[in-house]
């Protein structure tokens, strides 16, 4: 068993970690390979869209192929794509293999929950979920962290390269361990409208909410156009699951009640956790002059807690109950968000770490207890195709979350830096004075000193406000933990209990 943990771990820590660890280094491959800014970004948008198609179509892939095929093939496809991304030698050959390597590893997360939890017996489980827990928090945080130093110190061809040992020995380790393992088969017949509406409403979803903060969101045609089809595609896509025989993605799912309550929680809580993560980065380098190195030292320690604490929240988290559990992560969580919304300009390294590593107390006591709540009155051969599609609304929760965190920042800012300069006089003695200091004599360079420190405490004011509501929505979310009902125990089916002795 602990050598199927490990190999369903490494699997699982290499397809999250490649969510993010491209980010740092899109400078460098664009350089290299001749392309421009935009373009580099489609190197994060393909995998992003493609992967956001297929996490809902893990249920239909579990029926017809089983868990453990599934994992064993999406994993060395998840290879190959890597291999591919490594030797991509343009700009659209690398968009492309980040594109199967998106959709190949949609599956792979949620297939890996429903292995642990099948293998391990019902009072362990919660040690599994845990597990897991623990990647999905710490290899977006080391993703960055290892992908500058891989690019600085070898080539960035490398962030792809080191997925093909991982991936290969964790694909064989499991597929060997589970062999001969009893699984639900069936033959569903492709639901070809359902995959259809999916994939066109997904993908202008997901590139709409990439490319509005650039294009100046609803002022741009491109992006009306995208929100019109995709609300479109989606609205038929969900009409049309929900009244097809046999859909491609189960969305009956959701009549279960702590699933339906455990995923409002879960993507309410990962997008404003996501968007903490997204803002005190870009925060620290753009107010307070951080490097990219010593901001990612800053938001680090973020990660220590969880990592010692998750072991004992897997232990004990189970004899409490699960929803105090949960609401006493989103109190840390809510309390930090608030001291942050009480951040100057002179905050100091310090502090910044500090709040930080208290998040991370928060972070260790989130993901357990809600996944358990989310997962427990789902059967058993349900679990995979409820990972999947509450992972896939976490996902888009967190793009979501990506665009109108930074949007609203900026315009927070904007409208702060108006309301500043309303109480600036051009004849003001006093201002001509700070003017004429700032610019050492030269009254054009004391102007743009003075726009600049009025532009930075705009923008930290924005950022306090954008903190404050950040804090109110973790608040907000644990009512939605306490309408889930115990018990919290998943259900034991014949395949998964019968795989347990593995």
């Amino acid at each position: 068993m602990a050598l199927t943990t490990l190999g369903l771990a490494l699997a699982s820590f290499m397809q999250v970690l490649d969510t993010t660890i491209a980010n740092v280094s899109l400078p460098t491959i664009s350089g290299n390979l001749g392309g421009s800014a935009n373009q580099a970004t489609w190197v994060i948008t393909s995998f992003a869209v493609s992967n956001a198609i297929a996490l809902p179509l893990t249920g239909f892939f579990t029926r017809k192929f089983g868990e453990r095929k599934l994992f064993m093939w999406a994993t060395l496809l998840f290879v190959i794509a890597s291999f591919l991304c490594g030797l991509a030698n343009s700009m659209g050959l690398l968009v492309a293999a980040r594109a199967l390597q998106g959709f190949v590893a949609g599956p792979m997360y949620p297939v890996t929950q429903a292995l642990l939890i099948s293998i391990y017996p019902p009072h362990k489980r919660g040690q599994a979920i845990a597990l897991l827990a623990m990647v999905t928090v710490v290899a977006p945080i080391a993703g960055p962290i290892l992908g500058g130093w891989i690019t600085d110190n070898y080539s960035w061809e490398w962030i792809f390269f080191i997925n093909v040992p991982i991936g290969i020995f964790a694909s064989i380790v499991v597929g060997n361990q589970l062999r001969g393992r009893p699984e639900r088969l069936d033959n569903p017949k492709m639901d070809y409208m359902g995959l259809a509406m999916l994939v066109i409403g997904v993908a202008a979803l997901q590139i709409m909410l990439d490319l509005g903060n650039d294009e100046d969101w609803f002022n741009s045609t491109t992006i009306v156009a995208l929100t019109i089809v995709a609300v479109i595609a989606l609205a038929v896509f969900v009409i049309w699951e929900l009244t097809e025989r046999d859909p491609i993605v189960n969305l009956r799912l959701f009549r279960h009640r702590n699933f339906a309550s455990g995923t409002a929680a879960m993507v309410l809580a990962y997008s404003a956790f996501f968007a903490i993560g997204l803002l005190v980065p870009l925060w620290l380098q753009r107010n307070l002059g951080y490097t990219s190195i010593w901001a990612g030292l800053a938001t680090a320690p973020i990660g220590i807690l969880p990592v010692l604490l998750t072991p004992f929240v897997g232990l004990y988290a189970a004899r409490f109950d699960l929803r105090w559990v949960a609401t006493g992560a989103f109190i840390v969580m809510a309390a930090t968000s608030f001291v942050r919304s009480g951040f100057n300009l002179d905050v100091d390294f310090q502090h910044v770490a500090l709040v930080q590593l208290w998040q991370g107390l928060g972070v260790a006591l989130f993901f357990m207890p809600v996944l358990t709540i989310l997962l427990s009155d789902l059967e058993p051969h349900e679990i995979a195709a409820g990972s999947g599609l509450a992972t896939f609304v976490r996902t888009l929760g967190g793009s979501f979350a990506a665009s109108l965190t930074t949007w609203a920042w900026n315009q927070r800012s904007t409208i702060h830096h108006a309301q500043l300069t309303e109480h600036i006089g051009a004849y003001d003695p006093q201002i001509q004075q700070t003017v004429d200091q700032l610019g050492r004599g030269d009254p054009t360079r004391g102007a743009l000193a003075l726009n600049q420190m009025i532009s930075q405490q705009a923008a930290q004011i924005g950022f306090n406000e954008m903190l404050y509501l950040i804090g109110i929505l973790f608040v907000v979310v644990t009512a939605f933990v306490w309408m889930a009902k115990p018990p919290f125990s998943a259900k034991v089916g014949g395949g998964a209990a019968a795989a347990g002795g593995h």
